[in-house]
């Protein structure tokens, strides 16, 4: 794009560049914004094999929240540096694929808005109900003028939409995905969140989460991440997640699995450490100190190394058996719903 200031693009058009032929890129939806068309991108490292395990890394769906899209983007410099050296990474993308899509709600990053061009807010725009979500901040559909705007019923926004068009092409495919979508705001510590956030019940795969999260526990016992159930922390309507992981369970529980997780990063503290920062647009849902973004930028690529590494090795927390099985799914209700 020309004429307009946007530094995420940029960033993101750049490490394309530096990527060439060793991904492949797709442009998976173009939204219009005034005078200027918003492309989102789609960029696909690795096994082309449609089985091949999946990690995908979705960023920007709340537009004021771009510190998810810039730790995407950093990460992707990164990898962009190891695939002209490092021999063990490229063998770990010719038995996997990593997909990337930085830009969810371009427009809403461009603006420094939460919701879309359109005034909707993406994370509550699929026609899922939430169970008992009767606040404001929940989802309503009474103006896009008020924040949490569900948008219309009859239809789901495109940026949405394009998001499910990755999940079902990329992951579903697949017997073996994982989905981690950076958002920023919620409290002082970082948290992993899992479905369900429209309703306070297990979803399928209990025992295989909480599995993983013992090997995670395990291998990195002083991490800083706290892993539950988003509906723990409130109940909504429309989250894109339950709708994408209702719809898998529909076609494909009995043979594969698929666990879209949520890094929610804990913004608060930030602010607690410069109030004045609340003040500013962005500084309730951003690091605005250089020093402080770097860190965040580091932090959480043992996270992702991790949940790679636990997709080409997944026999430890997929493969349970029954008796293993039912004695996770009993000591995950106690931990996360009794």
């Amino acid at each position: 794009m020309t004429g307009i200031n946007f530094p995420e693009l940029e960033q993101l058009e750049r490490i394309i560049g530096q990527l060439g032929d060793r991904a492949q890129v797709e442009v998976i939806e173009r939204i219009q914004y005034q005078e200027h068309e918003f492309p989102i991108h789609c960029i696909t490292l690795g096994s082309t094999s449609p089985d091949a395990p999946v990690l995908a890394f979705f960023g920007g769906v709340h537009g004021l929240e771009k510190i998810g899209s810039e730790v995407i983007l950093s990460y992707l410099e990164t990898i962009s540096q190891l695939l002209d050296w490092d021999q063990e990474f490229l063998a770990r993308l010719e038995k996997s694929r990593l997909v990337f899509v930085p830009l969810v709600n371009p427009v809403g990053v461009y603006l420094g808005t939460r919701c879309n061009g359109n005034g909707v807010d993406l994370m509550r725009n699929s026609p899922v109900e939430g169970v008992g979500a009767t606040r404001i901040f929940s989802g309503h559909r009474i103006t896009p003028r008020l924040p949490w705007y569900r948008g219309d019923e009859s239809t789901m926004e495109k940026e949405a939409q394009a998001l499910c068009r990755v999940v079902d092409q990329h992951l579903f495919n697949s017997s073996l995905s994982i989905a981690v979508d950076l958002h920023s705001g919620f409290g002082i510590q970082d948290r992993l969140w899992f479905p369900y956030a429209s309703r306070k019940i297990p979803f399928a795969f209990l025992a295989e989460t909480l599995a993983l999260k013992e090997l995670f526990d395990r291998c990195y016992q002083h991490h800083i991440y706290r892993i539950e159930p988003t509906c723990l922390e409130y109940v909504i309507n429309g989250d894109l997640w339950d709708y994408l992981f209702d719809d898998f369970v529909r076609r494909f529980e009995a043979e594969r699995l698929f666990l879209p997780l949520t890094l929610e990063m804990g913004s608060w503290l930030w602010l607690r450490k410069s109030p004045m920062h609340l003040f500013s647009r962005h500084g309730l849902f951003h690091p605005l100190l250089p020093h402080r973004q770097q860190r965040i930028f580091r932090r959480h690529f043992m996270l992702f190394d991790f949940l790679h590494r636990s997709l080409l090795y997944p026999e430890p927390w997929t493969q349970l058996k029954p008796r293993q099985k039912a004695a996770y799914e009993k000591k995950a209700l106690g931990l996360w719903y009794e």
